[in-house]
This record gives C-alpha cells, structure tokens and sequence, in this order.
C-alpha cells in the first residue's frame, strides 16, 4: 500500500509539473505535428489535476492495480478524459510507474533467474560491484536491486526483511538464508541448492546448501514464492 501511494504521489507531482507548463498555443494553421502532441499532454496534464487528489488518487490505484502496466483507458475514463488518446502525452510515465519497486510483480522464481547470472564473479569483502566483486550481502542486495526490490546493505538488515519461514523444509526458492547469527546471507535455490558468493579466494556458486537447521538464524522470504 505504501509503494502504491508513493507510485500516485509521483504521477500527481508529474501532473502538477506538466499543467504548470502549459502555454498558449499558435493557430491551428501553424500549428506543427510535435506542438499538437505536446498539447495533447497539456491538456491531459490541466484536465487531471483539475480532479481532486482524492479522485485521482482513487482513479490512478484502479488502473494500475497489481499489474505491471497500468489499464491507460481505465485511467482516462475514470478522470473524465474522453479515453486514451488525452493521456498519450503521459501514458509512459504512467507505466513506468507501474513498474516500481513492488514486490508484487517479482517471484522467487525471478530472484533464482536473475541470481545465476552472477555465478564465477569473485568474492570480494565489501564489494556491491559485480564487474569487480561481491560479498554475500552485496550480492543479495544486488540480485534484488536487478529486480526493483530495495534491500539494505548488510546482513544484519537484510534478515530483518520480508517475513519469516519457519524451517528449511518450508523454505521456497528465493529465500534468503542467514547463517552463524548473521554472518552470512545466501539465496535458496530449492531443492537443497543455494547460491552465494562465499569467502574470499572464491567465486559466487551455487552448491548444496550447507545451511543446516542447527546454524540457521534466519530464513526470510523477501517476495511470493513461485512463479507468476
């Protein structure tokens, strides 16, 4: 709920920016193709932020839901604009609002997909680059940066995160994994598999999670397990 308002209070301030930017526009003869479009946007701008916060907050939350791409004539009927045409100059914003950091959109399925593409990058202590390495908790951060989830940096934070699995039978791929009080942060895989970048003189790899329930301080889950 909160990134959903946050997404409404950005496309609002967006609005306010557009219509403030409005000016007078030549006649009709002189008018060229790129200044009809830029009045096409205008005038959606003016005509949103006419409608009350409230309406349009109501109005932007229906249209963009819990998918990826916002419903643009949803959007543009809601407001009384007359369909999607007057929201032209603006719907590219709008999807890239919907494509925040929710974690709504992203699985566990994608956090696995996205974290194999860092296997053989070397381990280095305090390293968020993988272009020159990266610890443990840099690379988690990292993997869910990829995705448009925002981590903190170490593991101390990150298993603070998310909610709680109770057992390492219940965990799911994408989990986190926290070990030895935490000192150590790694990426289920299923199956017994995990991903992490180990300890130095080593490469991030996926291996036989030797997290056992003994040394485990933490299993968080971070976004929905499975897939889409």
């Amino acid at each position: 709920m909160t990134e959903a308002i946050g997404r409404i209070q950005s496309i609002e301030s967006m609005l306010q920016q557009l219509s403030q930017g409005i000016r007078p526009q030549a006649t009709a003869a002189s008018t060229t193709a790129s200044t009809a479009a830029s009045t096409t946007a205008s005038t959606a701008a003016g005509a949103a932020t006419s409608t009350d916060s409230a309406s349009f907050a109501q109005a932007l939350s229906s249209a963009v839901g819990g998918s990826a791409t916002p419903d643009v004539n949803q959007l543009a009927s809601s407001l009384g604009l007359g369909g999607s045409a007057a929201l032209s100059g603006i719907a590219g914003a709008l999807s890239s609002a919907g494509t925040g950091t929710a974690t709504g959109a992203v699985t566990g399925d994608a956090v696995v997909a996205d974290a194999k593409k860092y296997v053989g990058v070397p381990y280095v202590w305090g390293g968020t680059n993988p272009a020159v390495g990266m610890d443990c908790s840099g690379f988690v951060q990292r993997v869910f940066k990829d995705l448009g989830v925002d981590l903190p940096r170490v593991v101390s934070d990150q298993m603070r995160q998310g909610t709680p699995v109770a057992s390492l039978a219940q965990a799911k791929p994408g989990d986190l994994l926290v070990s030895f009080g935490g000192e150590h942060i790694s990426i289920y895989l299923g199956n017994g598999k995990a991903i992490d970048a180990p300890v130095p003189g080593q490469t991030i790899q996926i291996r036989d999670a030797w997290e056992q329930q003994s040394n485990l301080t933490a299993i968080r889950r971070i976004v929905p397990a499975g897939g889409s």
